[in-house]
């Protein structure tokens, strides 16, 4: 991995009697979303969180604190922290490779968080006879270790030079989709509303490039910081309407002029340059938020 950049955990990949050091490196993270701090409005000073009684109101401070659960209405049974501490599963640090299955079989709807998998210093070959190996055969694999202090599952599939390791949510941890799905209406689309439709889908085809995706809340974010920074004041966001029923058909057909109308034109194609200038903006705004903030609460830091 790049220098500078930390393993989140180190260890084994064993499958069959084969295993080889490996690292798991964040593949993804949210460290450059813009944050705000809760401020107390009479001070500008930030506040800080304190743990009360909930009946006293009195503050209790770390050292005597405890978990629990309820068994009934304001009724707690408590539990030490060594009684918690002895239920984490002993570490092997080995990613226990247990079955290798076909990618399709695959529901991502139980991904929870991505790793990048890597070879660490020793056992190269090996992991790239996995790699390979699990390419040529279009499988992924399941694995199981403790991670975080948990035992948790993990989906294993080769990813561009290495592997990418994907940590599984639970089947309980996910909701069947029949509840979401019950009040769905029954009714059968067809004739020029589905041609309509589907040549909309034809007309709009593209690849899947994460570098356009635009997230316009974190751009809308950043320049609201900016206009704070500077003393200006944003437009309102126009609301969006949603189309009625019976006026779907006429939406329609008019999406399918516009399309048309769009291919035909020579008008540039949103590039990925475009898409990162929100995030530009939002990076630079972070910076100047940094900056002005480091100034105004540089008077109020004590000595010591």
């Amino acid at each position: 991995m790049a220098s500078g950049q930390r393993a989140q955990w180190k260890g084994f990949v064993k499958f069959g009697e084969v295993s080889c050091g490996v690292a798991l490196y964040t593949a993804a993270s949210t460290s450059d979303r813009v944050t705000f701090n809760t401020i107390n409005k009479a001070t500008g000073n930030r506040v800080n969180r304190v743990f009360i009684d909930s009946e006293t109101v009195d503050p209790v401070p770390k050292e005597k604190q405890t978990k629990g659960f309820e068994i009934d209405n304001g009724q707690y049974n408590t539990i030490d922290p060594e009684e918690v501490a002895a239920t984490i599963p002993e570490s092997t640090k080995t990613l226990e490779i247990e079955a290798f299955i076909p990618r399709s079989d695959v529901d991502d709807v139980y991904f929870d968080k991505p790793y990048y998998l890597t070879p660490d210093k020793i056992g190269g070959d090996a992991f790239l006879a996995l790699r390979d190996g699990m390419n040529k055969s279009n499988v992924a694999a399941n694995a199981r270790t403790v991670l975080f202090r948990r035992m948790r599952t993990v989906l294993i599939r080769p990813h561009g030079k290495g592997l990418i390791a994907t940590t599984m949510n639970y089947d309980y941890e996910v909701r069947s989709s029949k509840k979401a799905f019950e009040e769905m209406p029954k009714l059968k689309i067809e004739g020029e509303m589905l041609d309509l439709a589907k040549h909309i889908i034809a007309t709009k085809k593209g690849e899947f490039d994460p570098a356009t995706f635009d997230d316009r809340y974190e751009a809308a974010l950043a320049d609201l910081v900016k206009a704070k920074m500077e003393g200006k004041a944003l437009p309102k966001p126009k609301k969006v309407e949603v189309s009625k029923p019976n006026d779907l058909l006429a939406a329609l057909r008019e999406s399918a002029g516009l399309m048309k109308a769009a291919a035909s034109s020579d008008k540039p194609k949103r590039t990925a340059a475009n898409a990162n200038q929100g995030t530009a903006r939002h990076r630079a705004a972070r910076g100047t938020a940094s900056k002005t903030s480091s100034a105004r609460s540089a008077p109020h830091r004590k000595a010591g």
